[in-house]
């Protein structure tokens, strides 16, 4: 699911070891996302911004935001709104995965590719850490990157058979229990059919990019993020069968709050949350658009989690040559 962005101009710099000229990204512009709470989320947009313009290369950022970052006069400020990326070849994304997962939802609704810039725990949607700020920017105004395209699943809700809401996710959508103190009874279905019912905390449907967030935490396996399929976690369930399932992209997971527990509550990515009576039922089906993720490096999944995580790998000889 990996497409290469080539561009004649990049190409041949890079063979000569030469940047771009200000006449090969004239017409070029990135959207900058930031964490503009963090001050260091901050101090990094400056220096991306920096290397961009002095390149040639236009930047533009949303304008609630640009009082909050040193910014020169020549990036765009722009109102918030669904064609804010038109023109845009690239999002650029400065912060944690919450600053990520939003620059997800600009991507996604423009088709946009996003590079995310990793500024604070795990980061498993960043392409880069804070450290590679320069190699991010040089990338960036050579076109070394290449575009990977990453599932996502649509999400249905229906209240007594009629649908009252939609919404999608791009690493999970998960039913909990909105009392603490009570347990939320849930039957999961796969394909038209009950699997189990149980009494617990909720229930994580998720994609494989998914698979090493909230579903991870619940107990549920890392999938490579090129294994197309679709995840089912419960949350500490109180069940003698209640493990986690992965089932094929093409097929649709449900999970129906039962009528006499109290009610839920649906969280997307962990953004956007819709509340879920008694009764309700939640539809989880592969999503018709894709998230594009902008790659600087063709680095292993297994080196990016052997990393991220810091696990432990000394001792580890290989296979013989």
């Amino acid at each position: 699911m990996t497409t290469s962005e080539p561009a004649a101009k990049a190409e041949s710099a890079a063979e000569t070891g030469d940047k771009p000229t200000t006449e090969a990204t004239a017409d070029r512009t990135v959207f900058l996302l930031a964490h503009t709470g963090r001050p260091a989320a901050i101090r990094s947009a400056e220096l991306v911004v920096q290397g961009l313009v002095r390149s040639g290369i236009g930047v533009r950022v949303l304008a609630a935001e640009a009082a909050d970052l040193p910014l020169p006069p020549e990036v765009e400020l722009v109102d918030a709104g669904r064609d804010v990326l038109d023109g845009c070849e690239l999002l650029v994304v400065l912060g944690g995965d919450g600053t990520l997962l939003r620059g997800a939802e600009f991507s996604r609704i423009s088709g946009v590719p996003m590079l995310g810039v990793n500024l604070g725990r795990v980061g498993f949607l960043a392409e880069a850490e804070r450290d590679d700020l320069d190699k991010v920017v040089d990338r960036v105004v050579s076109r070394q990157y290449e575009v990977e395209e990453r599932m996502t699943i649509d999400v249905l809700v229906r209240n007594d058979g009629h649908i009252v809401h939609t919404d999608w996710a791009l690493n999970e959508a998960s039913v909990e229990k909105a009392a603490r103190e009570r347990l939320l009874e849930v039957v999961t279905e796969v394909d038209g059919r009950p699997v189990s019912r149980f009494g617990g905390d909720g229930v994580v449907c998720a994609t494989p990019t998914g698979s090493t967030a909230y579903a991870f935490s619940a107990g549920g396996p890392v999938v490579w993020p090129e294994v197309e399929a679709l995840l089912m976690v419960p949350i500490s369930a109180h069940a003698l069968f209640a493990k986690p399932l992965v089932t094929t992209p093409e097929s649709v997971l449900a999970v129906e709050v039962q009528p006499q527990t109290p009610h839920g509550v649906l969280w997307c990515d962990g953004r956007r949350t819709v509340e879920l009576p008694a009764g309700a039922r939640v539809e989880v089906r592969r999503g018709a658009v894709p998230v594009r993720l902008a790659r600087l490096h063709h680095a292993s999944f297994t080196d990016r989690l052997v990393a991220k995580f810091a696990l432990p790998v000394a001792g580890w000889r290989g296979a013989p040559h």
